[in-house]
């Protein structure tokens, strides 16, 4: 659930506009789980449907352009991830993509759910994405991330939709022979 602190300009990217970063800031990252975490618990626990406006338009956006249109993404990587020197590292972009993918599915669905009349079932969904987002924003663990390298492996997502992925030599010098 994130995006680069690059300072890469939008129309410099190949795919412009509808960019996705490649490499992600793990802080930027983090940083974004972190406010899923917060808006989805106001959801699940305190029944406070209106955040899924704003929680479901931040996957749509993450998703379809990167930071620049989210406003928990430009937080992220313009304020929050500049400032969290301690936990900078730079992870591939497409796992972080689908995993904004999956966070779509799962907000998208509660906020379905929500406006039908099944305000429990959509704030178990939204229970669920807090799970997984504070897994991603307390631990690093990301479950899209995991789900995509799963996908990999067994030839559903091709090597080349993310080289980085496919081998890790190329992000870790010490494992080159």
């Amino acid at each position: 659930m994130s995006e680069s602190s690059t300072t890469t300009s939008a129309s410099d990217r190949p795919g412009g506009f509808f960019a996705f970063p490649n490499p992600v800031d793990d802080a930027a990252a983090r940083t974004v789980a972190t406010g899923v975490v917060l808006m989805s618990l106001g959801v699940a626990v305190l029944g406070w449907g209106w955040l899924l406006v704003p929680l479901t338009y931040g996957f749509w956006a993450r998703v379809l352009a990167g930071p620049r249109i989210s406003p928990l993404g430009l937080f992220a990587t313009r304020v929050a991830a500049p400032r969290l020197q301690a936990i900078h590292k730079l992870v591939p972009g497409p796992p972080k993509r689908f995993a904004q993918a999956v966070g779509v599915a799962f907000s998208s669905t509660a906020s379905v759910l929500w406006l039908t009349g099944a305000v429990p079932a959509a704030r178990i969904v939204v229970a669920l994405l807090a799970a997984a987002a504070f897994l991603e924003a307390a631990f690093g663990l990301c479950l899209g991330c995991k789900v995509f390298g799963l996908l990999m492996r067994t030839g559903v997502v091709p090597e080349s939709v993310c080289e980085d992925c496919a081998d890790i030599s190329r992000r870790i010098p010490s494992l080159r022979s």
